[in-house]
C-alpha cells in the first residue's frame, strides 16, 4: 500500500496527541489503584467498627453493605479528583485538571466532536435497550448476542476513526476507564448498582470469563483501541487503525453467524467452527476494505492498494482465528495490524 498524498483527518498535533495520552494514563493508573485503596480503607472500617458495640446480624449486614458502598464511592472520588490530576501534574506536567482538560478539549471549536458524542450516546442506548430485550428470551444463543455488540462496535468506531481519531483514542480510554469502574462495582455488588450490572453482563457471558471476572467486554475494547492507539502519530498505513474494527466488528462476526446458521465442514472434530464461515469473514472483510479505500480516498488520499498483500493479511488472521479459542478479541486484531503495517 503507498500513500502519495496525506489527509488532514489523520495528521494530529504532537501537543495534543501527548496531552490525550497523559490524560488516559493518569485515570488508568489511578484507577488500578482504586481497589488497593478501597480494600484499605474498607479493612480500617472494619477494625474501628469492631471496637464499637456488638449488633445484630442483620443490621450488621445491613450496615456492612451500606458503609461498604459508601466507602467505594469516597475512595472513587478521592482517586479521580485527587491523585489522577497530582499524577498528570507532577509527573507529567499537565498544568489544568484532566477533567477540565477534556472539558476545553470537547467544546473548544468542536461541533463534529460533539455531533459524535451525541451520536453514540444514541447508538449506546438504542443497542443496551434492545439487547436487554433480546438477552431474556431463551430462544437466542448467546454467542450471536455477543456478536451484536461486535456489529456496535464497527457502528460506533468507524466514523471517528475517519474524522475525528484523536477524539478517539481518548473516547477509548474513557470507556476503558468506565469499565474498570463498572466492573469493580459488580464484582464487589455495590449499592445501588451491582446487582444490576451483574445480571446485565452475566446474559453475555461465555467459557473465556471466571466465575469472579468478565472480561469480554473488555478484550473487545482493547482488540478496537490497541491498532488505533498505535497508530497515533502515522499516516502511512491508512488501513491499520481500522485492524481492531474489521477482524472483530467485521470478520469475527461474520464468521461466527455464517458459520453457526450455514457451517457443515468444520475444521476440527472437536471445534465448532466452520470452513464456511471462516470464507464468509475473509470475503466481508475485503470487501469492507474496498469501502474504506474508497473513503479514505474522498478524504484525501491517493492509495496505491496491494490487494494481494492484503488478501493474505486477512486471510491469515481469520485462519488464526478459526483455531484461536482463548482471547482471540485482544489477539487477532493485533496479528492482522501487524501484517497490515509489514
Amino acid at each position: 500500500m503507498e500513500v502519495s498524498a496525506s489527509s488532514g483527518a489523520f495528521i494530529h498535533t504532537p501537543g495534543t496527541q501527548s496531552e490525550i495520552a497523559t490524560v488516559i494514563q493518569g485515570v488508568l493508573l489511578g484507577l488500578f489503584l482504586l481497589p488497593l485503596l478501597y480494600k484499605s480503607s474498607l479493612q480500617v472500617w472494619v477494625y474501628c467498627r469492631t471496637l464499637g458495640k456488638q449488633r445484630t446480624q442483620a443490621i450488621e449486614k445491613r450496615a456492612e453493605k451500606g458503609t461498604g458502598s459508601a466507602v467505594f464511592y469516597v475512595s472513587l472520588l478521592v482517586v479521580l479528583l485527587f491523585l489522577v490530576p497530582s499524577w498528570t501534574r507532577l509527573v507529567q506536567g499537565l498544568e489544568v485538571h484532566p477533567f477540565v482538560w477534556v472539558l476545553n478539549y470537547m467544546f473548544t471549536n468542536s461541533d463534529e466532536r460533539l455531533l459524535l458524542c451525541a451520536y453514540w450516546i444514541f447508538v449506546i442506548c438504542v443497542s443496551i435497550r434492545r439487547f436487554y430485550s433480546i438477552s431474556k428470551q431463551s430462544k437466542t444463543e448467546r454467542i450471536l448476542l455477543r456478536k451484536y455488540y461486535h456489529l456496535v462496535a464497527v457502528l460506533i468506531f468507524s466514523p471517528a476513526v475517519i474524522f475525528q481519531p484523536a477524539f478517539l483514542d481518548l473516547a477509548f480510554g474513557a470507556a476503558f476507564a468506565l469499565f474498570l469502574i463498572l466492573e469493580m462495582i459488580r464484582v464487589w455488588e455495590v449499592y445501588p448498582l451491582g446487582h444490576t450490572i451483574h445480571q446485565f453482563m452475566n446474559a453475555f457471558t461465555d467459557h473465556r470469563d471466571s466465575e469472579i471476572l468478565i472480561i469480554s467486554h473488555f478484550s473487545l475494547l482493547l482488540g478496537c483501541a490497541l491498532p488505533k492507539w498505535m497508530s497515533s502519530g502515522f499516516n502511512d498505513r491508512p488501513l491499520a487503525p481500522f485492524a481492531g474494527i474489521l477482524s472483530l466488528g467485521i470478520g469475527d462476526t461474520m464468521a461466527s453467524m455464517i458459520g453457526y446458521k450455514y457451517g457443515v465442514l468444520r475444521w476440527s472434530k472437536t471445534g465448532k467452527k466452520t470452513i464456511e464461515g471462516t470464507a464468509a469473514g475473509i470475503t466481508s472483510v475485503l470487501a469492507a476494505c474496498s469501502i474504506l479505500v474508497t473513503l479514505l480516498a474522498s478524504s484525501g488520499y491517493i492509495l496505491s492498494q496491494h490487494w494481494l498483500s492484503l488478501s493474505v493479511a486477512v486471510t491469515l488472521s481469520l485462519l488464526l482465528e478459526a483455531y484461536t479459542t482463548q482471547l482471540d478479541n485482544a489477539f487477532i486484531p493485533l496479528v492482522f495490524y501487524s501484517l497490515l503495517c509489514l
